[in-house]
């Protein structure tokens, strides 16, 4: 592609950056953002010329999560991976999306022998984490906030189930049980947050950042990432994040059979709840 309706795509001084762009939506995922997006991280890490990419996004928010639909014919997608039978019934059908744009996108975004950075602002939903956390270094703005909430829907997290190497296994459980949200300076104190810096020097700071990573030589580069990685999947994260979208499907199957959908219903007020506690005590705070 190189043209793309739901981000945009740019390169300077041997970086790409990626740009999410539906901010009418908080940058909410729909099937056709994230195969765009999939393309344009390929292109990015195609390109010799690219030493670095960057993903941010346009509006107050990163992501709000999944949402926003498309892709309804997956007849007419070519996947990335090896799953198919998209259209299948069951549970078979809906697990072959997941492990495709959900689970298969972020890992291979993961494994990108190129360092990658994201740069975060606002909310931070659910499966906005799936596009932050394959990404190598993460600057936020000083507004950022971060919330996996959909335990209430009655599955066990976001499809890319990284939340204990990212925050630790208790605050993960914590995280996960109340939904609690986790604010910018939290975040880097957990570690899952490189930089903590002002909204109106995000761009700035990033930039500068990405410029100077891209000062290195492309093989020492890949080689340091290569490295982190491996000790990452030596400690179990590759079979880990497999067993977690396996009990996702369990939690699909039990909510067909108990409320008739992929997820218990209830679950969105619970959220939204979730959501208005963190604003109302924002707001407390003045």
């Amino acid at each position: 592609m190189s043209e793309y309706e739901h981000i945009l795509y740019s390169t300077e001084n041997a970086v790409a950056r990626l740009t999410l762009n539906r901010p009418d939506k908080r940058n909410a995922q729909s099937f056709d953002m994230l195969a765009e997006l999939n393309d344009a991280f390929d292109r990015a890490a195609h390109d010799d010329d690219i030493k670095v990419i960057v993903l941010a996004a346009n509006g107050r928010d990163f992501s709000s999560g999944h949402g926003g639909g498309g892709k309804s014919d997956m007849e007419n997608y070519r996947p990335a991976g090896t799953w198919r039978g998209f259209d299948a019934p069951g549970i078979e059908g809906g697990m072959g999306v997941e492990e495709e744009f959900f689970l298969g996108f972020s890992w291979r975004w993961r494994n990108i022998p190129k360092p990658t950075i994201a740069e975060v602002k606002g909310w931070v939903i659910a499966g906005g984490l799936m596009l932050m956390w394959p990404c190598d270094i993460v600057i936020a703005g000083e507004d950022a906030k971060f919330t996996d909430p959909v335990v209430a829907f009655g599955v066990n997290g976001v499809e890319y189930f990284a939340h204990p190497w990212e925050v630790g296994v208790r605050k993960a459980k914590e995280m996960l049980f109340t939904g609690q949200v986790i604010s910018a300076e939290e975040a880097k104190s957990l570690g899952m947050v490189n930089h903590v810096v002002a909204n109106d020097e995000l761009e700035a700071f990033t930039t500068e950042m990405a410029e100077l990573i891209a000062t290195r030589p492309m093989m020492g580069l890949k080689l340091a990432k290569q490295s982190v990685n491996q000790m990452q999947d030596a400690q179990g994260f590759w079979p880990a994040l497999q067993g977690a979208m396996s009990l996702q499907q369990i939690g699909h199957a039990n909510n067909h059979m108990v409320h008739g959908m992929g997820v218990d219903p209830g679950g969105q007020a619970q959220i939204g709840e979730i959501i208005q506690r963190w604003r109302d005590r924002e707001k407390a705070k003045g």
